[in-house]
């Protein structure tokens, strides 16, 4: 990974279905060191998903998303989409990675990594199934909170040459810890100066950031050239105590 890489978390919510003819091929997966971490979890997945009791405790599944152990069972043999196609959500609706432009697409590929409970870091390119896994998911003697950080870590910096934007909840940043990695705290301005942290709607600017980068094409290689382009687009980003911090206000809606 040259120039800019924003790590992005993942999606609970995830489209459904794939492109005809595809399925899970871990070999063709960026970060191909990872695949015996990957196998491990799916091993894992698929074992604690083999029953609706396990998977329940397991998964944190409530009656309404029982069903969804099943595509731990298929991850062999189930469809695959891009990972930037595949997640939805608050984050990731913005993007309409569905539609959006081949340069778009292709920005995403070269420059986003996600960081998945179930494959690790993941570029933004990468064809994967559906599943259901997450970072606080507990796989019976696998815990994904040993299992990931070191290797992830290892890919991640082994990798890492520019500026790396940290977009990752919390929870996801400790799957592949990253040193010299940049976060972006979400901010809301009233108007007049005063600023205060967004929760969950914080996601939704950072898609509209990814997406706004990749519809120009963004060629970033350090914090310099990232607010730069800021300032070219109209988008807000200073640092205040020591953080950098991004102004919610400033990202109209945008498609790619």
């Amino acid at each position: 990974m040259t120039g800019l890489t924003v790590l992005l978390p993942p999606s609970e919510t995830k489209r459904e279905g794939g492109d005809i003819g595809t399925t899970l091929d871990l070999g063709v997966l960026s970060f191909p060191e990872l695949s015996d971490e990957r196998a491990a979890v799916i091993t894992a997945a698929r074992s604690v998903s083999s029953e609706e009791s396990t998977a329940r405790t397991a998964l944190k599944l409530g009656p309404k998303s029982i069903a969804e152990r099943h595509r731990n069972l298929s991850l062999d043999t189930a469809p695959t989409l891009p990972a930037i196609e595949r997640y939805t959500g608050v984050l990731y609706d913005p993007l309409e990675a569905a539609t959006a432009s081949v340069a778009s697409r292709a920005w995403w590929a070269r420059h986003v990594v996600v960081q998945s409970a179930m494959f690790g870091p993941l570029g933004g390119g990468d064809p994967i199934p559906a599943y259901r896994l997450s970072h606080d998911s507990r796989l019976g003697s696998l815990r994904l909170a040993s299992h990931w950080p070191a290797p992830a870590a290892r890919a991640l910096s082994s990798r890492s040459d520019g500026l790396v934007l940290d977009l990752r909840s919390e929870g996801y940043r400790a799957l592949g810890p990253l040193d010299g990695a940049v976060p972006l705290r979400v901010v809301s301005d009233d108007g007049s100066g005063r600023r205060k942290a967004l929760n969950h709607w914080n996601k939704t600017a950072k898609g509209r950031l990814v997406a706004l980068l990749a519809r120009t094409g963004a060629e970033v290689s350090g914090m310099d050239d990232l607010l730069a382009w800021a300032a070219a687009n109209g988008v807000v980003i200073d640092r205040v105590d020591g953080a950098w911090e991004l102004v919610a206000e400033s990202l109209a809606p945008a498609t790619a």
